[in-house]
C-alpha cells in the first residue's frame, strides 16, 4: 500500500536537517523548531496541547514545550521522524494516510517555501491524486467561512466548495498540491490561477480558509 503520509513525514524531517531549529515557515512566526514541537505534540502529546488551556497546568504544559523545543535540533527532529506512539489509531498506515497525509504535505512546503532559495519540488503524479481525493473530500469545511463561492478545479477534475453567495463565485485552478496550499490559506506563495470578479478575489482571501 503506498503511504504518502509516510513519505511526506521522512522528507520534512530530512529537510529540517537541512535547514536547522531557526529556519523561518508559513506558519505564522513559527520556526522549524516551533513547527517540529507542534508536530510531536500532535502526534502523541495532546496532554501539552490541551494543558496549556487549563489554568492549572498551563504553566507547566508551557514548560514542557520550551524544553522540547530547546533538545538538541537532531533528537527532535527523530521525535518527528519516530511519529506517533504504537497505541495511537494513526500508527496505523491507512489512519495514517488519511490523517496525515495532507498535514504533512502541508507542513513540508510550509518549511520549503518559508526559506528563501529552497526549490519547489515536483509533486508524483500518484501522490497528486492523493491530494485531490484528500481536498475533494475537505473542501467544503475547509471553504465553510469563505465570503464567496469557490470552485476548486484540478487536473483530476473540479469540487465546489461553496455555493456561490451575494459576491458571487471564484475559481481556483492549479494542481491539487498547490489548491491544498490555497485552501490552507497560503495563496500568495501557491502556483494557482483564479477566475472571478475582483472584489469576489479579494473578498475570499480576505476570510480565514482552512480546518482550524
Amino acid at each position: 500500500m503506498t503511504r504518502f503520509a509516510h513519505a511526506e513525514r521522512e522528507a520534512l524531517c530530512d529537510t529540517f536537517l537541512t535547514v536547522g531549529p531557526e529556519a523561518p515557515t508559513l506558519c505564522g512566526g513559527w520556526k522549524s523548531a516551533d513547527l517540529a514541537v507542534h508536530l510531536v505534540i500532535r502526534d502523541g502529546r495532546p496532554d501539552l496541547l490541551l494543558g496549556e488551556m487549563l489554568p492549572v497546568v498551563g504553566g507547566w504544559a508551557k514548560s514542557r514545550q520550551r524544553a522540547m523545543r530547546h533538545q538538541p535540533w537532531p533528537e527532535l527532529v527523530e521525535a518527528v521522524r519516530t511519529g506517533p506512539p504504537i497505541y495511537s489509531p494513526t500508527h496505523i498506515g491507512p489512519v495514517d494516510e488519511l490523517v496525515n497525509l495532507v498535514e504533512f504535505y502541508i507542513h513540508h512546503e510550509d518549511v520549503l517555501r518559508g526559506e528563501p532559495g529552497l526549490e519547489h519540488r515536483a509533486i508524483p503524479e500518484a501522490e497528486q491524486r492523493a491530494l485531490w481525493t484528500a481536498l475533494s473530500r475537505m473542501a467544503k469545511l475547509m471553504f465553510r467561512r469563505a465570503a464567496t463561492g469557490a470552485e476548486l478545479v484540478s487536473p483530476y477534475g473540479r469540487v465546489v466548495a461553496k455555493s456561490p453567495t451575494r459576491l458571487g463565485s471564484v475559481t481556483i485552478e492549479g494542481t491539487p498540491g498547490e489548491l491544498v496550499l490555497a485552501a490552507y490559506g497560503r495563496h500568495r506563495v501557491a502556483d494557482i490561477s483564479t477566475r472571478g470578479r475582483d472584489e469576489a478575489v479579494e473578498a475570499l482571501w480576505a476570510g480565514k480558509l482552512g480546518l482550524a
